[in-house]
């Protein structure tokens, strides 16, 4: 199936969907939910083809995890879909509205997008997710997963496609490319016939190819080189289990901790705690000379790894003079996504909140909590990491926007 009939039929698609209200969408998603967890040996069975293909080309284990999908991770699928169930349907909602001297009644109500473009790479619970945010606020969306996961995505389309059809809604709210051609790629991007917005959504090397490419209008969802600072006055226990969460729970997500920032007065007493808990856990830690001079297990850090998303069992490490340091370090190597401050001082608390330029910014927290689930958006498209339109966790009302609604009775322009 050719591009330009994806973007006919979701067009079509488009038209049809606005006229569903929110418990139609909402029957909708949880048949496709039941469907999800009834069909997940098909499911997995494709995804175990994934999976063994993706080893035999040597991929890392933290990106297999990723790609990888588990009985647990189909019902969490699912329960992701169920979760928007409960959250309120922001189609319709009238934001505004005033009566001018005139007599005239303007409101602004919150609409769809309309035809969403995703792009994305390995994971392909995104293809659940994506499906659910963009068919609860009533956009079309078409799909091109990675080449990793074709077989994944595939499986998934199928049992979504054939649960919109049973229930009388048209399949063709989710399209998925099946080519995976890097050509067909570009063409994608180019498609502001059909396209209303385009969103990438994997690593810097595809975000940019978008961004450089891509005609239609894209929302940005940026990589994570993400960092943890240790305040001089950090509590040492707490910065511990926070860096170990942030680092270990899930190498392979771009909120996890990447980059570690430690104040120069509590180094000689937090360095010894990290290493013991981190190396314990074979994480490699590359430091600055100060790091490295205090553990003769660190490897010595180069200039790139102190703006690398490593995805990966490796963290770097670097001692600051002061929080102005931090900052701007921070701010100078950061993908703009989570960073978060351990302290018990106040006002440093506040100057961290104020001046890092993240979409997420956290006091005493680990950063694997920027998620839309986690945030109760229910599932995400994504992390925005760019100002405009959309920024940090992009949940139902950031697929959204706005036109304006206009009552009179009869009102001419003088």
């Amino acid at each position: 199936m050719t591009l330009e009939t994806l973007g006919i039929q979701a067009k079509q698609a488009e038209r049809e969907l606005l006229k569903l209200n929110s418990t139609k969408k909402n029957e909708c998603l949880r048949a496709v939910a039941d469907g999800l967890v009834a069909e997940s040996e098909a499911i997995l069975k494709a995804n175990r083809e994934d999976v063994r293909i993706a080893r035999e080309k040597g991929m890392t284990e933290s990106l297999v995890d990723r790609l990888a999908l588990t009985e647990q991770r189909i019902h969490s699928m699912a329960e992701g879909l169920i979760s928007l169930i409960a959250l309120e349907d922001p189609i319709g909602e009238i934001l505004e509205a005033k009566i001018r001297p005139n007599g005239l009644e303007i409101g602004k109500k919150r609409v769809p997008l309309g035809v969403i473009g995703i792009i994305y790479e390995s994971r392909p619970n995104v293809t659940a997710d994506a499906f659910g945010l963009c068919f609860k606020t009533s956009n079309a969306v078409i799909l091109k997963g990675g080449s990793d996961a074709i077989h994944s995505n595939k499986a998934i389309v199928s049992v979504i496609r054939h649960m919109l059809d049973f229930c009388g809604v048209t399949p063709d709210a989710i399209q998925l490319v099946e080519d995976t051609n890097r050509e067909t790629a570009k063409k994608l991007m180019q498609m502001n016939e059909y396209l209303d917005v385009l969103i990438p959504r994997g690593g810097a090397g595809l975000i940019r190819t978008v961004v450089e490419n891509s005609t239609v209008p894209v929302i940005e969802t940026g990589t994570g080189n993400c960092h943890i600072y240790v305040d001089d006055c950090a509590d040492i226990e707490m910065a511990v289990n926070i860096i170990d969460n942030a680092k270990t729970q899930r190498t392979g997500v771009c909120n996890a901790c990447e980059s570690l920032l430690i104040h120069k007065d509590i180094v000689e007493q937090v360095l010894p705690a990290i290493c013991e808990r981190l190396f314990g856990k074979h994480v490699e830690i590359r430091g600055d000379e100060n790091c490295c001079r205090l553990n003769g297990q660190i490897v010595p850090a180069t200039e790139e790894d102190w703006g690398r998303e490593y995805l990966d069992y490796i963290l770097s490490a670097k001692v600051v003079e002061n929080l102005d340091e931090a900052i701007a370090h921070i701010n100078k190597y950061n993908t703009k996504h989570s960073e978060a401050i351990i302290t018990k001082d106040y006002e440093h608390a506040r100057r961290f909140l104020d001046e890092v330029d993240a979409a997420a910014v956290y006091v005493n927290a680990s950063t694997r909590f920027t998620d839309g689930f986690e945030f109760g958006f229910g599932a995400e498209i994504g992390i925005s990491t760019q100002k405009l339109h959309a920024r940090g966790p992009m949940g139902l009302k950031e697929l959204t926007t706005t036109k304006y609604i206009i009552y009179g009775n009869g009102q001419i322009r003088p």
